[in-house]
């Protein structure tokens, strides 16, 4: 069984063989999956060691001469480490790179916090016109990576995790996926929290909506779900309430609430492994039932 990694290390090979305009960069990470790419593509498949800045801004220069880069690493380090150059050799120039992450916010507790990222997508919050795709199974993955490189010349961040579904839906990039219909509030999963959603509120009377694509925001399809009085539950496998502003903007015009449950700001400091690390955050199916229930009835 394949991960979200394995996926994107696979598609992008071949995509650079089909691709001529197709480039990667790499810091270390991933690079010995890559030698075999690097081989055929020495030109296009490049690693800068541990240089995190470099990264981007070698990923800017690629776009600037008119390639389509993909930069991969941990997204502490895609996003967090080399934020100035995301923001000034990317946004600022007016170019676009894809940024595929690996090890979000719990991936990986025995790295420590330097390998942990809750904050990334809060982050690119910051900056004008991204594109941000979490996907929940490798095939959404795959989907969403070929989506991501063929899109013009944005922005796009694609962050992929060890925590997935256990089943892959047929997601369209930029809208929600009504998953469950129900007429007590709208519960909002994103990419992984799928699974853990579905089984907390099984028997609900609640509509569950999915997101493998988190920005642009799905206005519309949060405002068709939601009716004209609003509860809304958004749960995200990255920092509690990163996308309630959203939800708050797109039912501005009607009554509503929004609870936002994800990885709390509070730092975790025990190893343990990735449903432990859930339990802690509340985002285990019985801790989200509770929750849920408590906010909606």
């Amino acid at each position: 069984m394949d991960t979200m990694r394995d996926r994107f290390i696979d598609v992008t090979s071949r995509l650079l063989d089909e691709d001529p305009r197709l480039a990667v960069v790499l810091a270390d990470i991933s690079a010995a999956a890559f030698a075999p790419a690097q081989q055929r593509h020495p030109d296009r498949v490049v690693n800068v060691g541990i240089r995190e800045q470099l990264l981007i801004g070698a990923a800017g220069g690629l776009a600037l001469t008119g390639m389509r880069p993909i930069a991969h690493t941990f997204a502490s380090f895609l996003v967090e480490r080399p934020f100035e150059q995301v923001k000034l050799d990317l946004v600022h120039q007016g170019v676009g790179a894809v940024l595929v992450s690996a090890a979000g916010s719990y991936d990986w507790p025995a790295g420590g916090r330097t390998h942990m990222s809750p904050g990334d997508v809060a982050l690119l919050d910051t900056l004008p016109d991204w594109t941000v795709h979490v996907p929940g199974h490798p095939d959404e993955a795959e989907q969403l990576l070929r989506h991501a490189v063929a899109d013009g010349d944005r922005n796009v961040y694609v962050r992929l995790s060890e925590h997935r579904n256990a089943q892959a839906l047929p997601v369209e990039a930029g809208r929600f996926t009504t998953v469950r219909q129900g007429s007590r509030g709208v519960v909002l999963a994103v990419g992984p929290m799928l699974d853990a959603v579905l089984a907390a509120t099984e028997g609900l009377d609640a509509t569950v909506l999915y997101a493998a694509t988190v920005r642009p925001f799905d206005a519309a399809g949060l405002r068709a779900a939601a009716g004209e009085r609003a509860d809304v539950v958004l749960v995200e496998p990255y920092l509690a309430g990163t996308s309630a502003n959203e939800a708050h903007a797109a039912l501005a015009d009607r009554p509503h609430r929004v609870l936002g449950l994800g990885v709390p700001r509070e730092e975790h400091r025990h190893y343990g492994s990735i449903p432990e690390h859930l339990t802690a955050y509340g985002l285990d199916a019985a801790s989200l039932r509770e929750r849920i229930g408590t906010f909606l009835w």
